[in-house]
């Protein structure tokens, strides 16, 4: 994506993964506070399109969402404040099956459109739909950073590296990094990250940065529950300290 009025696209990081139940969109939302409580004017974008849950991870019923965008109406004007985290939302349409099938023209339209909005913040995270389809991969070609989400479990493993060799191959890879979320230790975390990365190496003749490792924390379930943002609810937990420590090396990059 070039740059818009002057400023580039490094401030758009795009979260994915090759499946669901990663803990992908909890990640988003925590990095998108942990931006917040940086100083960062920061976006919180729902690209899982039909399948959308942003909004009811924090209890959110907005106004309006991307179901809105178009026929006159901006996509500035479908974003909701979420004072609680200290950023905005653009929250997605669960279920809707017009969403999930966009044809590649109002693709294009609602791309141009958001990246022309980014311009107005310091970061934005675009929490992509799990899987590797196509408007998945447009979408997170918006991003100049990419943070695919992985898990020790083998299908997770696989299907990242899935994600990682389809962008590489279609050209919309940029900076792809890898983050290990619901890690054991920081250790078993370096050893699911050495899984992958190996894998790239041998196989693609690439080799993701490690971005981050989060902890498995009983709190993150909790708050997921209780439909809070972690950094509220448990800002000292285990779990927060490894999101704020991963917001601080994207920061720094």
């Amino acid at each position: 994506m070039k740059a818009l009025n002057g400023k580039s696209d490094a401030s758009i990081v795009a979260v994915a993964s090759g499946k669901g139940g990663v803990g992908k969109t909890w990640l988003a939302i925590t990095l998108a506070q942990s931006f917040a409580e940086a100083g960062q004017r920061t976006l919180l974008f729902d690209g899982d399109l039909g399948l959308a849950n942003v909004d009811i991870q924090l209890g959110l019923v907005p106004t309006r969402d991307l179901g809105h965008f178009g026929n006159g109406i901006g996509l500035h004007k479908v974003v909701t404040k979420f004072a609680p985290g200290g950023f905005d939302i653009i929250a997605g349409r669960s279920g809707s099956g017009t969403l999930a099938a966009l044809d590649t023209q109002r693709l294009g339209k609602l791309m141009g459109a958001l990246a022309e909005l980014a311009v107005s913040y310091d970061r934005v995270i675009l929490d992509l739909g799990a899987g590797v389809e196509p408007p998945v991969r447009a979408l997170g070609a918006l991003a100049r950073v990419g943070l695919v989400v992985t898990t020790d479990e083998p299908t997770s493993l696989t299907d990242a590296y899935a994600f990682i060799k389809l962008s590489l191959a279609s050209g919309a890879a940029r900076d792809l990094r890898v983050v290990v979320n619901l890690a054991g230790s920081p250790r078993e975390g370096e050893r699911t990250y050495g899984t992958i990365s190996k894998a790239c190496r041998e196989f693609l003749k690439y080799e993701p940065p490690l971005a981050g490792i989060v902890r498995r924390d009983p709190k993150v379930r909790d708050a997921i529950r209780a439909q809070a943002p972690l950094l509220t609810r448990y800002p000292t937990s285990e779990a927060a300290a490894d999101v704020r420590a991963l917001a601080r090396n994207l920061l720094s990059s």
